[in-house]
């Protein structure tokens, strides 16, 4: 995807994304989007652009950490109910409940009762969702071997994303096979009628971000919202102020001074 073209599509959509979100917020809609797939496939990228300009007000993403000590004894959604969207609110999942079904099975973070156990568990508590009117969609990003790998050795490069890379995304290399059995049996559980899981061919990232909101957007039945016209109205004449002097208060050192003098 050339990049001129793949801007020019993405702040058209984005506009679109606003407008959803204004439907959102004034039908009272309840939002849940899933993103699941393997390390360095691009969800995190497809959300950023996602929220960009949406209203941090009534749209944010839940990227959980490792449960703790508490919580590993809790019913296993538990802690991922509390996450899920009130009216007008869009919640957007970096990986979620389908954690159980990848990297906790792969790595034998769960035992195999618990994983039979979510496989039966996840499709009622997804239906349970839908049925009570929450918008669910689920979305998994596929990544050839590859370019993840190529991904890898960038991140390890790059100093403003080298927090990405982690020991258990490396060993998703020699597990390669694991995690597509283990995709592959998750599928076959857990993609259901009422909330079905969309794929994502993301070897591309700017195709992949652009074919997420796209389908996104077709997947909400939302009507676009125009803003309501606001008129700003002249700025008025000082009347009797006089600002303090500057030696008053602190202000930050002036960095950008020094490097435009260089």
């Amino acid at each position: 995807m050339p990049k001129h073209l793949y801007e020019e599509e993405l702040e058209r959509l984005q506009i679109q994304l606003v407008s959803m979100q204004q439907w959102v917020i004034e039908t009272g809609a309840r939002v849940v989007v899933i993103f699941e797939g393997r390390d360095a496939a691009g969800k995190g990228g497809a959300i950023k652009r996602i929220m960009q300009y949406l209203n941090p007000r009534f749209a944010r993403v839940a990227a959980l950490p490792t449960p703790n000590e508490r919580e590993k004894t809790q019913w296993y959604f538990q802690r991922y109910i509390k996450h899920l969207p009130a009216a007008g609110e869009i919640v957007l999942m970096d990986r979620s409940w389908y954690n159980r079904a990848g990297v906790e099975r792969v790595m034998d973070y769960c035992t195999p009762e618990q994983y039979k156990r979510f496989l039966e568990q996840a499709p009622v508590f997804e239906r349970m969702l839908v049925d009570d009117g929450i918008v669910l969609i689920k979305y998994w990003f596929s990544v050839s071997d590859e370019v993840q790998e190529e991904r890898f050795h960038s991140r390890l490069n790059d100093p403003m994303r080298r927090w990405k890379l982690s020991d258990t995304d490396v060993v998703s290399i020699t597990k390669w096979e694991d995690y597509s059995r283990a995709k592959d049996a998750m599928f076959e559980a857990t993609d259901h009628p009422a909330a079905p899981w969309w794929t994502i061919e993301s070897d591309d990232k700017r195709a992949a971000r652009l074919n997420t909101i796209s389908d996104l957007l077709t997947q909400i039945p939302y009507e676009p919202r125009t803003p309501d016209n606001v008129a700003i109205p002249p700025r008025p004449t000082a009347d009797n102020y006089e600002r303090p002097a500057r030696e008053r208060y602190h202000y930050v050192h002036d960095h950008a001074a020094e490097v435009k003098a260089k």
